[in-house]
Parts: C-alpha cells; structure tokens; sequence
C-alpha cells in the first residue's frame, strides 16, 4: 500500500453506509484474539454500530485516506467524544442515555472508535483521538471516560488512561463481553 496522507474531518449522514462496513470489518479484523466468534457476531448485532446521536452532534469524526483516484478520500477509521451519559452502543444498543453531561461535574466519553483493519497501526487512531480530546476539552470537560473493548486496553493506557473498572456487557444468545471502563484527566 502506498502512503497516503491522512484527514480527520467531522462525519455526516451520508458517512453512514461506509461506516456500518468499517466497524464490521474492524471488529472481525482487530478484536479476534480478545473475543470468541460468537461474541463478536452478538457484539455485531446488539451493542456494535454506528451512533447517530454522535453524529448529530458533530462530535463524530472520521479518518479519511487521500484517494488518488477522485478527491474523495477513503474513510480508514473512525470514532467520537460524546456530551451525553451513554459510555458505549451504537443505535441499537438498548443501554442508551442521551442525558446531556455537565462539563464542570461530569466525564466527556469518547466513544465508538472503529479502525479498519488494513489500516491499523498507523497512527490513525492516535490521529482520531487527539480531535476528540482537544474537541472535549474546548467544551470545558476536565475528564474524559470510556468503554474500552480489550482489544483497544493497550492503545488507551498508552495515551494515559487508566483502568478503572471491568463492564461485563449482555449480548444474548448466552454471551456476554468484558469491556473496559478507562478514564483519564485532561485540564
């Protein structure tokens, strides 16, 4: 694969359809040695998804790779910062809570962060993630919390959070998934 330059922008609706393929591709790709088959596709179709709530915020963005075919890039990564209470879940997910946060008692989450698999290990996430902590930090939140799958642990404490505590989340079919909750002072 060729170097591309990489560009973090805001995602749109129109993002949807190329973002329900990426997080599939990036779960099956990037979380296969943490998660069995089958809490992967229970992942997949209960807790894994796009949030349009992050996108109606414009706290959702996604990484795109320079195409040199056209001048639209090729979305490579995703992932967000939320002002809301819920920790993680796509739109689907039935644990959702769209209670607004208050900057000055409560955690931003980041949320939702989805790297394909070909991609991984770029810096990417690195890239998406500092957009979504300088993005929290200008709308005054002091700290910043996730549900981190453990596949993502070792990225998270590399970028200074902490583990806080293991979720371990329902998915049906007799499956569930350890997800970790990290968080992390910024101000």
């Amino acid at each position: 694969m060729t170097h591309r330059a990489i560009h973090i922008r805001i995602a749109t609706p129109e993002d949807v359809p190329i973002l329900q393929k990426l997080i599939d591709a990036s779960v099956r790709g990037l979380q296969a040695n943490d998660y069995t088959p089958g809490q992967i596709e229970a992942a997949l179709k209960t807790v894994y998804g796009v949030d349009s709530q992050l996108i109606a915020d414009g706290t959702y963005f996604v990484a795109e790779a320079a195409s040199t075919e056209s001048t639209k890039g090729i979305i490579v990564g995703c992932g967000g910062w939320s002002k809301r209470k819920t920790l993680f879940g796509g739109d689907h997910w039935t644990g959702r809570h769209d209670t607004l946060l208050d900057p000055n008692r409560d955690p931003a989450k980041i949320r939702a962060f989805f790297i394909h698999p070909d991609w991984a290990r770029r810096g990417i996430g690195t890239m998406i993630l500092d957009a979504c902590e300088a993005a929290a930090q200008s709308a005054g939140f002091k700290r910043l919390e996730m549900g981190a799958t453990l596949s993502g642990v070792p990225f998270y404490r590399a970028r200074g959070y902490a583990a806080l505590e293991n979720i371990d989340v329902p998915l049906g079919d007799d499956h569930t998934m350890t997800v970790v909750r990290m968080a992390k002072d910024v101000a």
